[in-house]
């Protein structure tokens, strides 16, 4: 394998998410291990007049049992979702603040939709009572940089701090971007992902109007359907995945726990429809092998891949021709699984999630099923992980996001030993 040189090195040392599966990394590596489905019928909000009435919920979320109430009544609920996921990575990277510049701590989160739930809830207020009773709370609990402006309050940290907004490739752009901050020395250490919580019936309307999601109603755990034939759309997902990255030798320092290596991070764009991936692939392709290059490794050097993989037709196949491409040859070798598959379409949040579930793989050196995929596209040789998990010696993996008006980010993570 190709190795980097004068450069600074980033690893992951913390990790914390909230997701349809499970709101704490033991309880989400051990459903998507064992191909649980996060999707079911909406239990939110009624649903009798929408099309389409499932998605993948996170259940079981009570935010004052890790927030102070105050604060939970002045947030959304995809900024509850940023601080609860952040206070575990915080935990797990076993970081005592007092002890660190924290002008050399940033944060850097992902949202597509941001306070889309606060948004809704005060404009049909203003609808009905007039512009004096909507909420002076409303722009500060919209605003999807709120996410990571909360974090910096609650730790005091006062490095580079914003929002990525790029459809649902903005949690991976979010972590990418944490990433070269450390690595071009702007700091030491950022607390890096996303979230996202825009299941809501405005929001499932406009989905399902497009064409976007899976009608699949009588069987809302067979929905998502990624890479196989029977797919008809994605499930819509929520949640959040947050990550401690830190400087190398900082990380050494201290002696904190190295879950693995970030290495490469790659950002392209399609420059081809606003909601439609390019047939041709040749963002995605890009994408990639940005990624690779900036780690300074050969397509031959990847191990797994974990997919976009929406379970949308015109995805999948953009995404499939783009790996085969990369690949070529060495394509048939490599693993390559959709996590959508068990926690829905996160949407902006989708690649922190993501993120989370290939470095735990990586981790551990086990890689979790694509639930539902039974019939595979003729002609595609690509080895899904279908059934159930199974051990796989990886020594560097990609994950793909690929976002509306064509944004791709691809991360790369290295094993560590």
């Amino acid at each position: 394998m190709s190795t980097q040189s004068g450069r600074r090195r980033v690893v992951v040392t913390g990790m914390g998410v909230v997701t349809p599966v499970g709101n704490d990394v033991p309880t989400f590596w051990q459903s998507i291990l064992a191909g649980k489905s996060g999707a079911a019928r909406l239990a939110s909000f009624d649903t009798a007049d929408l099309e389409v009435q499932i998605g993948a919920e996170v259940k079981g979320f009570d935010a004052t049992q890790r927030l102070d109430p105050k604060l939970v009544k002045r947030t959304d609920r995809f900024a509850q979702f940023a601080l609860w996921a952040a206070d575990e990575a915080v935990r797990d990277a076993k970081i005592d603040f007092e002890q660190e510049d924290r002008s050399r701590v940033g944060v850097v989160t992902g949202s597509g939709m941001g306070g889309i739930q606060v948004w809704e809830t005060q404009f049909a207020q203003f609808l009905q009572k007039g512009p004096r009773r909507v909420s002076p709370l409303l722009v500060p609990m919209m605003i999807p940089d709120m996410a990571c402006g909360q974090i910096a309050i609650a730790y005091g940290l006062r490095g580079p701090n914003y929002d990525t907004t790029s459809a649902c490739a903005s949690a991976a752009h979010a972590t990418g971007c944490a990433f070269r901050h450390i690595m071009h020395g702007d700091a030491d250490m950022m607390v890096a992902g996303g979230s996202e919580a825009a299941i809501t019936r405005f929001t499932i309307a406009g989905f399902s109007n497009m064409g976007a999601l899976s009608k699949r109603n009588s069987e809302p755990e067979l929905a998502s359907r990624p890479y196989d034939r029977d797919r008809d759309g994605f499930v819509m997902g929520e949640g959040g995945g947050i990550f401690v990255l830190e400087e190398l030798e900082h990380a050494r320092r201290r002696g904190a726990p190295i879950h693995c290596e970030l290495a490469g991070f790659g950002a392209t764009a399609d420059a081809y429809h606003i909601t439609a991936p390019d047939p041709d692939a040749l963002g995605a392709v890009a994408v990639m092998r940005e990624a690779l290059a900036d780690a300074g490794l050969r397509p031959e050097d990847i191990d797994y891949v974990n997919g976009h993989g929406t379970s949308t037709p015109l995805n999948d196949a953009s995404e499939v021709k783009a790996i085969l491409e990369v690949f070529g040859a060495h394509a048939a070798k490599l693993a390559v699984n959709s996590t959508k598959s068990m926690i829905g379409h996160g949407l902006g949040a989708a690649g922190a999630m993501e993120l989370a579930a290939m470095v735990l793989q990586v981790k551990n050196q086990r890689v979790h099923p694509t639930v539902n995929h039974t019939a595979p596209d003729d002609g595609v040789g690509l080895d899904f992980v279908k059934g159930e998990a199974r051990d796989c010696s990886i020594r560097a993996a990609l994950s793909n996001s690929f976002g509306f008006g064509g944004h791709n980010a691809c991360l790369l993570v290295k094993a560590w030993q």
